[in-house]
C-alpha cells in the first residue's frame, strides 16, 4: 500500500498532472485522482482553490454533544503522563470521538464553513480545518504547525496563551519536530515566524490558535518526488507527537479507536505548486450516526481537566 501510494504520487507529479490527494492518519487508506476525473461526490476548497460551486445553505445549525466521561479521558491522560515520566514520549496528541446530534447535513456544513481547508468526501465525512500541512511553491516548502488554543473571549487571551510556559514548551516541541521532518526532504531549514496568533470562528465563539511558519529549500525536480516528500512527513507532527514513531505506538494503545481519515492530510497539486491541510475539525458519518473527532496536545505539565475541556471546545459546527 505504501509503495503504491508513493509511486502514484510520484508519477502524477513527474507528468505535471493536476490532482487531489486524501491520505488517512495511518497512511493505509487514500484517494488520489486527477482533477479532471474527480468524483463528483468529493468537494474541496484549499486556500481559495476549489471545485465547489455556490450552494444555498442554512446557518441555524444545532449541535448536541454526548462526550466521553471525564473519568475515561483521565484514565488515558494518566497513562500518557506515566509514559512521559518514563521517557518514552514528551508530546502526544490525544483525541477521542464525540457522538453528536445535528440538524444539518455534511454537505451543508462544508458550504457553511469559512475555513481555509475544507473537504466533503462522499457523504462519509467533512473537515473544515484551519491548519495547513505543507505548501510548496518556487521550490520552497513551508509548513505551519498549529499548537495552542484559547477562548478568544477570555480577558487578555492573546497575552495569556503567549505567556504560558506550558503552551510555549508544547509549541516549541512541535516546531523542533517539524524542522527535523523537513530536514529529511529539504535543505536550509529556517523558522520564519514563531508563535503567531490566528483567530478562528468556532460555532458561536471564537478561538485563538497559535502557529509558526517553517520553510526549507527543495531540489528543483521536487515534483517527481511528491510521494517521497509527503510520506516522509506523515503523519503530521502537530497531530501525532514526539518522538514520532514511539508516540504513534502509544496513541494506538491509549485511544482505543480508529482515527481513520481524521488527522490525515488532503491537498492538491496543480502542475506547478502544491498546497494541503491537516484534517482536523472533523465530522464522520457512521450509518445514521455522527461523530466529531477532536483532541489536543499533552505534555508533562498538562492539566487533565483543561485538556478535556479544550478537546470539547473544538467540537462545533460552523454558523
Amino acid at each position: 500500500m505504501f509503495f503504491r501510494l508513493r509511486n502514484k504520487l510520484n508519477q502524477l507529479g513527474k507528468a505535471k498532472i493536476p490532482f487531489l490527494f486524501v491520505i488517512d492518519f495511518d497512511v493505509q487508506n487514500f484517494y488520489i485522482s486527477p482533477l479532471d476525473k474527480l468524483d463528483k461526490q468529493i468537494l474541496f476548497s484549499i486556500a481559495g482553490f476549489s471545485n465547489a460551486i455556490n450552494y444555498p445553505t442554512t446557518n441555524s445549525h444545532i449541535l448536541k454533544k454526548k462526550p466521553i466521561h471525564f473519568a475515561q479521558y483521565k484514565q488515558a491522560f494518566d497513562y500518557i503522563i506515566q509514559e512521559m515520566i518514563e521517557g518514552r514520549t514528551y508530546l502526544l496528541n490525544l483525541s477521542f470521538p464525540t457522538p453528536i446530534e445535528i440538524n444539518t447535513s455534511l454537505l451543508n456544513i462544508f458550504f457553511s464553513s469559512q475555513a481555509p481547508f475544507k473537504l466533503y468526501f462522499r457523504n462519509q465525512f467533512v473537515t473544515f480545518s484551519p491548519e495547513r500541512f505543507i505548501k510548496i511553491q518556487n521550490n520552497i516548502i513551508k509548513t505551519y504547525p498549529m499548537k495552542g488554543t484559547i477562548d478568544a473571549s477570555i480577558p487578555y487571551a492573546s497575552a495569556k496563551i503567549l505567556a504560558s510556559e506550558k503552551e510555549k514548551a508544547e509549541h516549541t516541541m512541535v516546531v523542533d519536530l517539524l524542522r527535523n521532518d523537513l530536514s529529511i526532504v529539504a535543505k536550509r531549514i529556517k523558522v520564519n515566524k514563531f508563535r503567531y496568533i490566528d483567530e478562528i470562528k468556532a460555532g458561536e465563539k471564537n478561538l485563538l490558535q497559535v502557529s509558526s511558519e517553517i520553510e526549507a529549500k527543495l531540489a528543483t525536480n521536487w515534483q517527481e518526488q511528491i510521494g517521497n516528500i509527503l510520506l516522509a512527513l506523515l503523519p503530521a507532527g502537530s497531530i501525532s507527537g514526539a518522538p514520532k514513531k514511539k508516540t504513534i505506538e502509544i496513541i494506538k494503545t491509549v485511544e482505543n479507536y480508529q482515527r481513520g481519515f481524521f488527522t490525515g492530510v488532503f491537498g492538491y497539486f496543480d502542475g506547478k505548486q502544491l498546497d494541503s491541510g491537516v484534517m482536523i475539525r472533523f465530522i464522520e458519518k457512521q450509518g445514521n450516526k455522527f461523530f466529531y473527532k477532536s483532541g489536543g496536545g499533552i505534555t508533562i505539565d498538562s492539566d487533565a481537566m483543561q485538556e478535556y475541556e479544550e478537546m470539547l471546545e473544538k467540537v462545533y459546527i460552523p454558523n
